[in-house]
């Protein structure tokens, strides 16, 4: 059984993983779920991916899981640690030398967007008692990653799936199929549910991510 690295999304933290870390560890998995210092000005991808670096410690065999702005730091871990598997969840597929902030319109994602209103968008398919606790383990996301252009000159030789949510209302299907497809020239994997599956659909991921495991 392999270990299964959590990375959350951006302003969260390794709460959002609660609902699934359980269930991947009931199939037999270790699972370690990573906090960011998101909420730290000084911090870049570099800082975060040495988080998840020192995080994984020791451990080989690991399946690095990157849910949304996590997509810029995934490879850079996986370009320095023993990663067997990335796996990109509802996220973010950076191209070389490209900055977060820039990211946005690079891909076009304000055509594909057709509201700002954050319960729309994140939360609509989170159930509610989830969806209360879930403000309470918000923190502030620093701009910092914004800014930074992002330091690989590739993609890392790590196999690598992508799973998008065929409701997620952030980042539409059609908009990540296409980024998908233009950036790593692969098919996304899908899923029922938004963009927060972590919490709408915790069941339904681990077996998603179990799999993967198995089929590798």
């Amino acid at each position: 059984m392999a270990t299964f690295v959590l990375i959350p999304g951006a302003g969260s933290t390794s709460w959002y993983w609660h609902l699934v870390a359980p269930r991947l560890e009931a199939l037999g998995h270790e699972v370690v779920a990573v906090d960011l210092p998101c909420d730290d000005d000084t911090a870049g991808f570099q800082e975060y991916a040495d988080a998840v670096v020192e995080a994984i410690g020791d451990r080989s065999d690991v399946v690095l899981v990157a849910q949304s702005l996590a997509g810029f730091t995934a490879p850079l871990v996986a370009a320095r640690a023993p990663v067997a598997m990335m796996v990109l969840v509802a996220a973010m597929v950076p191209a070389p030398g490209e900055s977060a902030g820039e990211w946005w319109a690079n891909t076009g994602h304000a055509t594909a967007v057709d509201t700002d209103d954050l319960g729309v968008l994140f939360l609509h398919d989170v159930p509610p008692d989830v969806a209360a606790e879930s403000a309470q383990h918000v923190r502030d996301q620093s701009s910092k990653p914004l800014e930074d252009p992002w330091p690989l000159a590739a993609w890392p030789d790590v196999p690598t799936r992508f799973l998008l949510c065929s409701d997620d209302r952030f980042f539409p299907a059609d908009f990540q199929r296409r980024v998908v497809m233009e950036r790593l020239g692969i098919t996304p994997d899908e899923m029922d549910g938004g963009h927060l599956p972590a919490l709408s659909r915790p069941q339904d991921l681990a077996d998603r991510l179990h799999a993967y495991d198995a089929g590798r």
